[in-house]
């Protein structure tokens, strides 16, 4: 008897998760964490309205959500001034990017990406086979001009970029990534993930025609509008682009409460400027936190600060060590030298004093093992 015969693809692939769950890492410290401070989750929550149409929608759950989501693309469209064709809604950019990679990527095809940058992209290219080609940040932030010259040398079919960026949340004013657009090589498509775009400042979004062929844009309802467990995410790309996503996409992948949830928040736009708001004051707590234990945080344009440590990748893996044994979740970037640095959510208030409380002591207890 004989199990199921992988593709050789398969066979060859590590099992391998993109991120360790807080859910996961409570189970194998055996307690809750008392802060959750680690998934760039919008802890001030999703607009009372959103959760109201939710609640009212759960009764007809029975239903299959619209396979085209209309009434969502139809409001993005006309906020936007594009035409629904310029739209797919998918399960979150993570699903999007997927489906992307499935639609252009091949075994060996080139991918250019930033070395230390989003990993859940890494792991598509590496489940359809293709060849990851990578570029080191520069100053802590993604480097536009690198990536241009590695898609050229490498042929890439794809550029990934975030901007802002996860996981430093540094950006690049539009100026920049309008630049970048018009250089990118015939034949090769720039991602632009936008997950953070509802916080950046004035001047960071591009302006890109949607039918540009060279670039698709990725959003998201995770960030912004505290929608992450609902998983819905939209790209805004040329028709002839987002038309192919029909030919792979799950058709019924939508649950039709998120849809509808989704579109209350988006039409609840005085709740995003309170997010906005919650997020500057928790922006500059963090940042004073940081500071009053000696250490600098970084500018930030996202929904999390990156805080230096002062020290290596190994220090900076200690204190996070040390953090998350007090109850307190947060992350940290993986590759150096941005592994210097922690990575602390923005949240209420209650959570961050509990983060400004672990801090000093998990300096502390790191420093005493150097």
């Amino acid at each position: 008897m004989t199990g199921p015969r992988f593709t050789d693809l398969v066979n060859a692939l590590p099992a391998t998760v993109p991120f360790v769950g807080p859910e996961t890492a409570e189970r194998a410290r055996g307690a809750p964490f008392t802060a959750r401070l680690g998934a760039n989750e919008n802890g001030f929550g999703p607009s009372p309205k959103a959760i109201a149409a939710m609640n009212a929608a759960n009764a007809e759950q029975w239903k299959y959500g619209d396979a085209q989501s209309h009434d969502l693309r139809a409001a993005i469209a006309e906020r936007l001034g594009i035409t629904p064709a310029h739209l797919v809604v998918g399960e979150g950019i993570d699903g999007l990017l997927g489906y992307l990679v499935r639609l252009l990527v091949a075994p060996g095809d080139a991918v250019v990406t930033s070395e230390g940058a989003y990993p859940t992209f890494n792991y598509h290219v590496a489940g359809f086979g293709g060849t990851l080609h990578k570029v080191p940040y520069k100053d802590d932030h993604e480097d536009p001009a690198a990536l241009i010259a590695k898609a050229r040398e490498s042929g890439a079919k794809l550029i990934y970029l975030a901007n802002p960026d996860n996981p430093m949340g540094t950006w690049h004013e539009a100026a920049v990534i309008e630049r970048m657009v018009n250089e990118v090589p015939e034949g090769t498509l720039l991602i632009l993930d936008e997950a953070y775009i509802e916080f950046a400042p004035d001047g960071t979004a591009p302006q890109i025609a949607a039918d540009d062929p060279r670039v698709i844009r990725m959003r998201t309802f995770s960030k912004g509008y505290a929608l992450a467990g609902a998983r819905v995410g939209y790209a805004i790309g040329a028709p002839t682009l987002i038309t192919a996503f029909d030919k792979v996409r799950n058709h019924f992948g939508m649950n039709r409460a998120a849809q509808i949830g989704a579109l209350a928040a988006f039409n609840d736009r005085a709740h995003l400027a309170r997010i906005r708001a919650a997020c500057t004051t928790a922006r500059a707590r963090i940042t004073q936190i940081a500071r009053d234990n000696g250490l600098n945080a970084m500018p930030s344009a996202t929904n999390f600060v990156a805080v230096d440590c002062g020290g290596d990748g190994d220090f900076a893996r200690s204190v996070l060590a040390e953090i998350i044994a007090q109850g307190v979740f947060i992350r940290m970037p993986f590759c150096a030298p941005q592994d210097r640095c922690i990575r602390v959510s923005l949240g209420p208030e209650a959570e961050l004093d509990a983060f400004a409380a672990a801090l000093p002591r998990a300096l502390k207890a790191a420093s005493a093992k150097i």
